[in-house]
């Protein structure tokens, strides 16, 4: 709960085996907590429990065992039937196992729209059917249907949909032989499934599996729907959790994993590729993103169905859900906001690179930019293409295939340099290039912003955009500034990590005046110190000298959240180290000093990166003169 949805909790263990003293126990705490979370409580008591509770109580009741693997194993079953193309009317369900979890995915299911008299449930007797009488109770007569089958093998016959939630080994290798084409296998008894995938392998090679077991692919864990159940309903101050919420959550987590998967997800889980199909059918449990897609999804149905308290702007909601979850999101949601209040034309000039046309779509799904994507027509839509991503609302710009604009530019590049020693013809040649041209485009107005250096080593990239961009009037050093955003602390900002390789006292001043500015532009109050390895006065060396030459002493009345370093080195080093081992989230670099909004990746920043950087460009766009 506290990890993934950021919600306080107690785990109170409540020492009976009496209904109604449970029942009784959790009706006393209704003036304190906002929601209960039923945990390991046997059927057929956690039926009655939970329906007195939901009866008598204002706040969420929810029965993790039961619904917890109802919710998610259902979103793992919309997208296999969708993989499969088969309809979730027509399936036939079998079910192995009649206890609280397995008959409230059968509800579950039924609510989902398939019918129940297409589902066969069984039991340690056999199949539930009309007319049985042994182990039969009021929870399982609901499920009781028409049929001949009598046993496990019987309901597997010709099923589409094997569904467990029993104990070890119940299923036969010629269980699932008798089953329908594209088999679907949950079994997900823990820890060890009714069938392993490697068992169901030997007898088909058309079937999707799904286990509780994170060792295996499409593991259905509970984590995926509880915390972000709650923290959707608390934040409504929902009466309940109803069925259409329940719904939604389904819902969301299905078409969550039909999105691309964040390179840092990808990374987490071994770095192998990670893409929608039968081996990916719901979200990997630590995916971040499920916070942001479940819980205003749950919010937006108790909305919808009367149980929310208090009515919320969804929009506001999924950018504040988004910064919870660091302080890095946080400063990135809050220009997220900024930059869509305004969305500017940002240039990317590695068009036909896969992580910037995945960011380009993230921008325009943002609503943060418009993205102009510098490349080949061809390429950047056989990537995206391949990459099953729509590059609707980006526009591709070849500068081959531009011979008017490209003239234009050489032209007025080469009334700027000529003096420099640029000859029109080493200006129209420069303009094929697209980082020369994505320059000329914000420097002529065409554009807002440049974003390129994703492949490049930076002074590649510099170089050029000094020479065509420029630097703002009366700064005579550009500067790269870095955010790190450590758990649970103040933002800080690491100057200069990209640029000045040395530089000297007055360098080390403007550097530490242009992050000032920027960090101002944020809304926070710059404090400056200026660090190297020794306090004033202890060392006679050029490089303490140099930054007492910068600035006059002055104790600082609370710690500095700008740190200027007095080398490239120092600086460069510094910030990774927070990154790798200090467990900060590092952003950037942002490029200080440009006569219009120009930032340059690191070589092999992923698509985060890409994402972040340029819509801080946006952001830049937007200022005077920007």
């Amino acid at each position: 709960f506290k990890k993934f949805a950021g919600i306080d909790v107690f785990d109170i263990e409540v020492d009976s085996e009496d209904a109604e003293e449970v029942i009784r126990f959790c009706e006393l705490l209704e003036p304190t907590v906002g929601g209960i979370n039923l945990e390991d409580i046997k059927a057929p008591d956690c039926f009655d429990i939970e329906k007195r509770l939901k009866a008598s109580l204002e706040i969420p009741v929810f029965h993790d065992d039961q619904h917890g693997t109802a919710i998610i194993g259902a979103a793992a079953l919309l997208n296999a039937l969708d993989v499969i193309g088969k309809k979730v009317d027509e399936v036939k369900v079998a079910f192995s196992g009649a206890g609280a979890s397995a008959l409230a995915t059968a509800d579950h299911l039924e609510h989902m729209g398939v019918p129940r008299t297409n589902m066969l449930i069984c039991d340690s007797k056999g199949v539930i059917y009309k007319g049985r009488t042994e182990g039969m109770n009021p929870y399982k007569e609901p499920y009781a249907v028409e049929t001949e089958d009598r046993d496990l093998a019987d309901a597997m016959r010709g099923a589409d949909v094997f569904i467990g939630l029993s104990v070890r080994g119940v299923v036969t290798p010629e269980m699932v032989a008798s089953m329908a084409r594209d088999p679907i296998i949950m079994a997900l008894a823990n820890p060890d499934p009714e069938i392993l995938p490697e068992e169901v392998a030997e007898v088909r090679d058309d079937a999707i599996m799904a286990t509780g077991r994170s060792d295996y692919q499409n593991q259905v864990n509970n984590v995926l729907g509880f915390p972000f159940i709650f923290r959707g309903a608390l934040d409504v101050r929902a009466r309940g959790i109803n069925e259409e919420m329940k719904l939604a959550a389904t819902k969301a987590l299905a078409e969550l994993a039909r999105q691309e998967v964040p390179e840092s997800v990808v990374m987490a889980y071994g770095g192998e590729p990670i893409e929608f199909g039968r081996e990916y059918l719901i979200p990997k449990p630590f995916d971040p993103r499920v916070l942001f897609w479940v819980a205003p999804a749950v919010a937006k149905a108790a909305m919808e169905t009367g149980q929310a308290r208090i009515q919320i702007d969804l929009d506001e909601y999924r950018d504040r859900l988004m910064a919870s979850l660091g302080p890095g999101q946080e400063v990135m949601r809050s220009m997220v906001a900024r930059a869509r209040k305004s969305p500017k034309r940002v240039v990317m000039a590695d068009g036909d690179h896969q992580r910037i046309i995945r960011a380009a779509t993230q921008l325009v799904e943002e609503g943060v930019a418009r993205p102009v994507l510098l490349g080949s027509e061809e390429n950047i839509s056989a990537h995206a293409e391949q990459m099953g991503v729509s590059l609707e609302g980006i526009e591709v710009i070849h500068p081959a295939r531009e011979p008017e604009t490209r003239e234009r530019y050489a032209q007025e590049l080469y009334g700027r340099r000529f003096r420099k020693g640029l000859t029109l013809s080493n200006a129209r040649s420069d303009l094929y290039k697209p980082i020369n041209f994505g320059g000329m485009m914000v420097h002529a107005g065409d554009a807002d912003a440049l974003v390129a250096g994703v492949e490049s080593n930076y002074p590649e990239v510099i170089r050029p955009a000094l020479q065509v961009v420029g630097r703002q009037d009366g700064v005579e050093h550009v500067a790269g500034l870095y955010m790190v955003a450590r758990p649970e602390k103040e933002l800080l900002f690491f100057a200069d990590t990209t640029v000045n390789i040395s530089p000297d006292a007055n360098t080390l001043a403007e550097i530490a005046l242009l992050s000032a500015s920027f960090v101002k532009s944020l809304g926070i109050e710059p404090r400056i110190a200026m660090v190297s390895f020794s306090n004033f006065g202890s060392v006679r060396h050029p490089e303490v000298t140099k930054v007492q030459d910068a600035l006059p002493f002055s104790p600082l009345r609370s710690p500095a959240n700008i740190l200027v370093f007095s080398t490239l080195s120092a600086a460069n080093a510094a910030y990774k180290l927070m990154g790798q081992i200090g467990g900060a989230e590092v952003i950037g670099p942002v490029l200080l000093g440009m006569a219009k909004p120009v930032h340059v990746l690191q070589r092999g920043s992923t698509t985060q990166d890409v994402f972040n950087l340029a819509t801080i460009a946006a952001v830049d766009a937007q200022k005077p003169g920007g």
